[in-house]
């Protein structure tokens, strides 16, 4: 689906002041039923994390890691069977799981001689019942269900969305009588960054030729497609100096003025075309 920079802009806008609950989605599909599930539970995951980036540093300074231990202590000396950890993220505006992160490293520091390793902290949030704590464990485990934007729950459901995607992409190729390298072959023959898929045969949309195919379960807006360009695909250009495709199966939103000017000097075209059923294609040419 192909918003228009002004329709993304609003929904954009209605994000700011809601919070980033299942609830406020709900309201989101109520105001936009034009608009897909999958595309505004997109842009609404999208939105929230650029919202944690320009605020992550206000909430680990030491004062403020301090305040919310002390804060989390005091509720749950009070009732600790209360969403203590999720009331007080969701009151200063940080994401649950991040959250349940600052307070385990906190209380991991207190009640243990030496600083726990990245790999520990990863562990206990993927399981809870590691905690050596039962209440902050119950705590933690609250913040990770109730987070739609972060965390390990999410980062499986991310995974398990991008590899259906990439299997339906897989069969529509297979359906067209495509020949191609699927990314595992690709390592095989010595790829480090590679594309989902390099067509052994190149096919044309819109008058170009498209040598591969790079499949984004996730809305391509302008945040997202300078970074892909930065770390995905400037890599595949330098190295095969072919053209491309990238598919973003959850719409994009029209360029900027700006935007459009940046990606016509980096060799991209305007072209849009559904090339393959359900599949968003935007065409690189060089």
């Amino acid at each position: 689906m192909i918003l228009t920079k002004a329709q993304y802009d609003e929904i954009a806008q209605c994000l700011v002041s809601v919070p980033p609950t299942r609830q406020s989605l709900r309201k989101l599909k109520q105001r936009f039923p034009s608009q897909s599930q999958a595309t505004l539970l997109s842009i609404f995951s999208q939105e929230y994390q650029k919202h944690i980036k320009r605020t992550h540093a206000k909430h680990h300074t030491s004062e403020a890691i301090e305040s919310y231990y002390q804060r989390y202590l005091n509720g749950v000396v009070k009732n600790g069977a209360a969403p203590v950890l999720l009331d007080l993220a969701n009151e200063v505006d940080y994401a649950p799981s991040l959250m349940a992160r600052l307070i385990l490293e906190k209380f991991l520091q207190e009640h243990e001689e030496t600083p726990p390793s990245k790999s520990v902290i990863n562990s206990m949030l993927r399981d809870p019942s590691q905690i050596p704590d039962g209440v902050l464990a119950n705590q933690v485990y609250q913040c990770i269900v109730n987070d739609c934007c972060y965390g390990p729950l999410v980062d499986c459901i991310k995974h398990a969305i991008g590899h259906e995607h990439e299997v339906l992409l897989r069969d529509l190729l297979l359906e067209k009588n495509l020949s191609f390298l699927d990314e595992d072959q690709l390592r095989a023959k010595g790829y480090d960054k590679t594309p989902d898929f390099i067509l052994q045969v190149p096919v044309a949309v819109e008058g170009h030729i498209i040598h591969w195919i790079e499949s984004k379960a996730s809305f391509g807006d302008e945040c997202s497609h300078h970074a892909y360009l930065h770390d995905q695909f400037w890599s595949y250009w330098n190295r095969d100096g072919i053209s491309q495709c990238s598919s973003g199966w959850c719409g994009t939103p029209g360029l900027s003025d700006s935007s459009a000017s940046a990606s016509q000097s980096a060799g991209i075209t305007g072209a849009r075309k559904h090339f393959l059923p359900g599949i968003f294609m935007k065409c690189v040419c060089k």
